[in-house]
């Protein structure tokens, strides 16, 4: 039997070449063969199931209580003898509950959809070779490679590592990084002190390795940890304020329904009648389709932002980029056009130094180590000033060959190259951020800083160049990045975006503040961000921020707009206190160097032609690196929240008045003011009209701000309008039982119509605070529906199934009588509107806490798949550990 891998505190105990001997591996990894037969023993690297799960579903719309009480009740009321009503109940409660399984399964299949196109892959050794598989594929046994920004795809034990910093907050809380080394850790070592490992769902900060796969999936410390937490989707802020809302709802309605069944039975009527009509008046003013009208919500919002070219890669991120009050991006192709452009190549004295452009070449990110005339190699596409350089150039520094490169890093900001002269001879070149290069040289000329500064204030992007000889120097080091000359300067230019802007002022107008951290100096960063109008007064350095607690820095952070010179460190840094501070942060990347602040921010946005770290990090794929597109996805994700207010409002001003009409009308009428069906076959349309709300029009001040619940102001507004509602159905029965003398039969069937038409209709007042179809115009899907549920529920009443409902036609002067009823019921809610709202303070937002609980479920996402999670078990199996407090620990 294949191994299924080794608790990760062992293995950490362990020689590394000890545990490639008990998982049957090598430093060249498995065969593909190998891992095949691995993965279906041990099951894939996963601790959520994305898959649509229709009995999940059908589950959820079958939960309820009070359906499932009524639905006991009609078999009894079958079984002792009155069919027909059963049968009819029966058929309603199918469609119902059908209605809802329907529009729900849908958009879980649409969420499983996401999740299908999005792949996270790691890099592995298969055969020998390297190569990239999902990370669902991992097994005990592969050898992976970890690089900076990288999650860790499982539980690793290392076996070669170089300055490899890992984050571990996932899992214990705490913010600082730890370093990892190869050494066996002593018996007895907590998780929080397994330096020799790198654990499952932590992030690379910095380095690099190579590890072998020790534990997977549930195994792993993160799967337990997840899987102890629920394999679902934790609830978002929106979903719980959904619960609570429903909460309140069905407390309420639980009250009235106890009031109108006792009031039914000391009025003598049947206590099985009593019990069907108090329980179906319950399933009429209870939420039933509130999961379903969130669902679609999300799933036609992911549609829409689909179209105007965000991806999100999970449906409940919609709704944190709708949350999202501040922004923190670079200024490269996000308020300029990202297209560098070499300007000029000058001496430290400002003069024209072609010489300097060659020589700058030879420190340039390229494929190969040699070149000659114009043959100009390759410039790493993640690397533009280095790609504008090359194309800038007339032709490339003939004669010379790249004997070695100590690659750029964000500590030095510095590259150097040893290479050879045309004459033999060994040179140094170091190319990079000015303040970095001049730091390292001697002798710098006086004209060299008014030059530099010259080309600052213009907001042109300078790279430093100098040189020295390098002797016999066969090996680069930072140490040898000293005591050089310096030779110019090369000056290139990243245009502002022309539309950067107006989409700076309409994310300000959505109430989201726009933070520019970049690696460009402080100058050139406050001379952009000011030409495109983002407030540039107190920008700060990486170097300040280095000097300051996190206190002073939180407090800065509250006026300062514009960090330069900052480290990805830097940026992750910066993203954490502001979100401690109460912050909804969006963070904006593309490169390597951003997926730690990507995996730091409630949002993270990153771009279609991403590097693939970056790309794996972000919650949010964007196929155009414009601002413009961020303001339309925040409008998307606060439209989903307006529509479902909407629906909402009206089951608190009509739902809830028909609960206190039926309980007044059932106390004081011989009869039951409506059946159980046709209360139930009322729900049933109204319900289906809703659905379309999703699709609705929302007004532009709808969207300006971040909403929030606030469940005090619905219980005003179901005090205010739920009476206004009775108040017409009070007005109904007194036109029926007064002008019309209606019996049983056409007392119902009067008020079916006139509830029907006044709870569905009420959406077109509910649903603006504008003057409605006149300055505020419903979706045409919206109006369809709303309209042809009320001419459906009429003409139900005139069919031939009219009499096995319940229902007697009703005299068409009566319907007359309706429809100005009516229009008498939207006016007067209108009117009532305007005067609810005229004193309206909205609460105060409450900062929400997102702790360490919301950090394991949003890294949990990335590792899900279509099928149930393979759960360990069997004997010396440990069950899972709840995650509560950060863990505390004793580092070494």
């Amino acid at each position: 039997m294949p191994p299924t891998g080794l608790p990760v505190e062992e293995a950490a105990r362990l020689e590394a070449d000890a545990v490639l001997a008990r998982l049957d591996s090598s430093a060249g990894g498995l065969s593909t063969g190998q891992a095949t037969t691995r993965l279906r023993e041990c099951g894939p690297n996963a601790v959520r199931s994305h898959h649509a799960r229709a009995l999940g579903v059908l589950g959820r719309q079958l939960r309820s209580p009070v359906l499932l009480l009524l639905a006991v009740t009609a078999a009894i009321s079958a079984v002792i003898g009155n069919t027909n009503d059963a049968v009819i109940i029966g058929v309603i409660l199918l469609a119902s509950v059908g209605l809802g399984f329907v529009n729900e399964y849908r958009a879980e299949r649409a969420a499983a959809g996401l999740h299908d196109l999005m792949r996270h892959t790691v890099a592995v050794l298969r055969d020998g070779q390297p190569t990239r598989v999902d990370v669902k594929d991992l097994v005990p046994g592969d050898v992976v490679r970890l690089a900076a920004g990288a999650v860790v795809p499982a539980d690793i034990r290392l076996l070669e590592e170089a300055a490899l910093e890992c984050d571990e907050s996932v899992l214990t809380g705490e913010s600082s990084t730890v370093d990892k080394d190869l050494a066996p850790v002593e018996p007895g070592a907590g998780v929080s002190d397994l330096t020799s490992c790198a654990l499952m769902g932590t992030v690379v900060r910095g380095g690099s390795a190579t590890g072998v796969v020790v534990a997977t999936g549930a195994r792993a410390e993160f799967g337990r940890i997840a899987l102890a937490l629920g394999e679902r989707q934790p609830e978002t802020d929106f979903q719980v304020g959904l619960r609570r809302f429903s909460t309140l709802l069905l407390q309420v309605a639980a009250a009235l329904t106890g009031l109108i069944l006792l009031t039914n039975l000391l009025l003598h009527r049947p206590l099985l009648d009593s019990l069907l009509f108090s329980l179906a008046i319950a399933i009429g003013i209870t939420p039933q389709l509130l999961p379903a009208v969130v669902s679609t919500s999300l799933a036609v919002g992911s549609r829409q932002l689909a179209r105007k070219k965000v991806l999100v890669k999970r449906l409940v991120c919609i709704e944190d980029l709708g949350d999202m009050d501040l922004l923190v991006t670079d200024k490269t192709g996000t308020l300029t056009d990202g297209r560098v452009s070499l300007v000029e190549a000058v001496d430290p004295r400002g003069v024209t130094a072609p010489e300097v452009l060659a020589l700058g070449l030879l420190a340039t990110d390229v494929e190969g180590d040699s070149w000659t005339d114009t043959a100009a190699p390759a410039a790493s596409a993640g690397n533009p000033l280095d790609a504008a350089l090359w194309e800038g150039a007339a032709e490339g520094p003939t004669g010379y060959t790249r004997l070695e490169v100590l690659p750029f890093d964000h500590d030095r900001r510095l590259t150097s190259a040893l290479v050879r002269a045309p004459d033999g001879s060994r040179l140094l070149v170091t190319k990079g951020a000015p303040e970095s290069v001049l730091a390292r040289c001697v002798a710098v000329p006086a004209a060299a800083q008014a030059t530099l500064q010259a080309r600052f204030g213009a907001a042109y992007r300078v790279v430093a160049v100098a040189t020295r000889a390098a002797g016999e120097v066969s090996t680069v080091t930072v140490a040898d990045e000293a005591g050089l000359e310096l030779r110019g300067f090369l000056v290139l230019l990243d245009q502002p975006k022309a539309s950067a802007h107006e989409t700076l002022e309409r994310l300000a107008d959505l109430g989201v503040r726009v933070t520019v951290a970049t690696g460009d100096n402080a100058v050139v960063a406050a001379t952009v961000c000011s030409q495109v109008g983002v407030d540039a007064r107190g920008t700060i350095t990486g170097a300040q921020m280095a000097v300051m607690d996190d206190a002073a820095l939180t407090e800065r952070t509250r006026t300062v707009n514009v960090y330069a010179r900052v480290s990805p460190e830097d940026k992750a840094r910066l993203i954490r206190l502001l979100r401690a501070d109460g912050r909804v942060v969006g963070f904006l990347g593309d490169g390597v160097n951003d997926a730690l602040a990507l995996h730091s921010a409630d949002v993270g946005l990153s771009v279609d032609g991403a590097t693939d770290v970056a790309r794996e990090a972000a919650d949010i794929i964007l196929l155009e690196k414009d601002l413009g597109v961020i303001a339309d996805g925040v409008v998307g994700g606060r439209r989903i929240f307006a529509n479902t207010i909407k629906y909402v409002l009206m089951g608190t001003s009509s739902n809830f008045g028909n609960m206190f009409s039926a309980a007044a009308a059932s106390a004081v009428l011989p009869f039951l003011p409506m059946l159980p069906s046709q209360i139930l076959l009322n729900n049933l349309l109204y319900d289906t009209s809703q659905l379309a709300i999703p699709t609705d029009r929302v007004d532009p001040e709808r969207v300006l701000a971040p909403s929030h619940w606030d469940v005090a102001f619905i219980r005003r507004f179901m005090v205010f309008f739920g009476p206004l509602s009775s108040l017409f159905d009070f007005v109904t029965f007194a036109v029926l039982l007064g002008a019309f003398h209606a019996g049983p039969e056409l007392f119902r069937t009067g008020w079916f119509i006139e509830s029907l038409a006044t709870q569905t209709l009420v959406i077109f007042a509910i649903r603006t605070r504008r003057i409605p179809f006149w300055r505020s115009r419903p979706s045409w899907q919206l109006m369809a529906a709303a309209l042809s549920v009320v001419v459906v529920g009429v003409l139900i009443t005139v069919s031939p199934v009219s009499s096995l409902l319940g229902f007697t036609v009703p005299p068409p002067d009566f319907l007359a009588v309706v429809a100005v009823m009516v229009l008498a019921y939207l006016l007067l809610i209108e009117g009532g509107t305007r005067v609810f709202y005229a004193d309206h303070r909205p609460a105060p937002v409450v900062p929400r806490a997102r702790g360490i609980t919301h950090q394991v479920h949003r890294r949990a996402a990335r590792f899900s798949h279509r099928g149930p999670i393979n759960h360990p078990g069997g004997p010396g199996a440990r069950g899972p550990s709840a995650l509560s407090e950060p863990a505390t620990s004793s580092r070494r």
